[in-house]
């Protein structure tokens, strides 16, 4: 009795470990496909190991699927031809992650997944369980889950993903947004909202990187996930492949224990020690794996958060303010010495002039739509030069600008080598009800 007690109790053993249970069929069959399946997708999908990149990472291109496109392009190219009669399979540098090469590369890795664990199945079925295998790949798992959840909560944390509604933005009909652009917008008006949706994750992948905190890391991951799952189909995000696998991961990492919770949170009952398999066995161990993951979590967060303020200050919050920064209206225009009447006809007569970034001018026209240009801006000069690019075919030309008051100024030069001049006042976007209304307890007349 006394050596069953020892043997029990060895902090050198695992109590679940020291016999290894067999695993059912279907166990062993559904860990040899997610294995080969997630190891596959986290393995080529240059977001999740970019994440460890640190600080590095500020220095690789943005478009990083472009490795997709140059290595396989040909092969998923036939593919897509081939099964699903797609003739336009190809790499579109838009950021969007659900494009048609995408799916069709994960439907390759679905049958590439499913080949590999048929004759994985077939060539070792004598093997009971995977123990060992499994627990590293949990922990692989759980790290890489982990740095997306942080990269996830940072982009929010330090509001850049989605940022308060442009000048332009702000003059938009709301029945031209895109249902992404009614999400985007939504969120971003209201910064402390987006703040606190980021330390949900933020919070989520800490806990994921601490092995004692790991379980209640992924159901928090689960419940993050979800919300963004769903929010990415009900707004067509075009980010569904990777939120879906994200979602999946966070459930395998919880599959070890469901039982436990099961037990805990439905039956009420104790739930007695983890049987979830584990690498490291003996204290020291545990505690130098502890103690890597930490240092990794803390690599991660250092590098994430030198990316997001570079990012706040380059194109969020903090970027730098063109000159006459803000909207401005039109109350007179002057072409070829002549006053251009305000006709919702007229579209090469300006209605408003924004100036919200740096190297754009934007415009309304009369009828209420808006167009942009790209332009560069002499302070010191104060001069407009106006390029047309191959998305911004608008006017070209060469203005220059004074401004006499603050609410007022005037722009003169050539349009389209017509001579203009523009007299522009200032209108004040904070008088605008998503800016001004504010936030009330006591509301008699509540806004719609």
């Amino acid at each position: 009795m006394s050596a069953v007690v020892t043997e029990q109790n060895s902090p050198e053993i695992r109590p679940e470990e020291s016999v290894a249970a067999a695993w059912n069929p279907f166990t062993r069959i559904a860990f040899r496909f997610l294995f080969v399946y997630l190891g596959l997708f986290g393995l080529t999908i240059p977001q999740i190991t970019m994440v460890f990149m640190g600080w590095f990472r500020v220095s690789l291109p943005e478009d990083s699927g472009t490795w997709l496109e140059r290595l396989a392009g040909p092969t998923l190219s036939w593919v897509g031809r081939m099964i699903f009669g797609a003739n336009d399979v190809r790499l579109y540098p838009n950021g969007s992650g659900d494009q048609a090469i995408y799916w069709v590369w994960l439907f390759c890795v679905l049958v590439i997944a499913l080949v590999v664990t048929a004759v994985w199945s077939l060539l070792d079925r004598r093997r009971l369980e995977y123990r060992t295998l499994a627990g590293w790949s949990l922990v692989v798992l759980r790290v890489l889950l982990g740095g997306q959840m942080l990269l996830y909560g940072f982009v929010k944390l330090i509001p850049t993903q989605m940022p308060a509604p442009t000048l332009t933005r702000l003059l938009e009909p709301y029945g031209q947004f895109t249902p992404m652009m009614v999400l985007w917008s939504q969120v971003g008006s209201s910064r402390p909202y987006e703040m606190l949706l980021g330390l949900a994750e933020v919070l989520a992948g800490l806990m994921l990187f601490i092995p004692r905190t790991a379980l209640l890391g992924a159901m928090l991951s689960l419940v993050d996930l979800a919300q963004v799952f769903v929010l990415n189909m009900t707004f067509d995000v075009p980010v569904k492949i990777l939120s879906a696998h994200l979602l999946l991961a966070s459930s395998v990492l919880l599959a070890p224990e469901a039982r436990r919770l099961v037990t805990v949170l439905l039956l009420g009952r104790a739930a007695g020690p983890s049987t979830a398999p584990y690498p490291f066995r003996t204290p020291r161990a545990r505690r130098i794996a502890t103690l890597v993951q930490v240092l990794l979590a803390i690599w991660v967060v250092v590098g994430l958060c030198h990316m997001q303020w570079q990012t706040w200050h380059s194109y969020g919050p903090g970027r730098p303010k063109p000159p006459l920064y803000g909207i401005w209206t039109v109350t007179r225009f002057t072409r070829d010495g002549q006053d251009v009447p305000p006709l919702v006809t007229d579209r090469d007569r300006w209605y408003r002039v924004i100036f919200d970034s740096t190297g754009e001018l934007d415009f309304q026209h009369m009828d209420g739509t808006l167009d942009g240009v790209l332009a560069t801006v002499d302070p010191a000069a104060h001069r407009i030069t106006i390029t047309a690019g191959p998305k911004r075919p608008g006017p070209t030309g060469e203005l220059t600008f004074q401004q006499p008051a603050p609410d007022r100024a005037v722009l003169t030069g050539a349009l389209n080598g017509h001579p203009v001049s523009i007299d522009l006042e200032h209108f004040d976007a904070d008088r605008l009800p998503l800016r001004s209304s504010g936030f009330h307890w006591v509301q008699n007349n509540p806004h719609r």
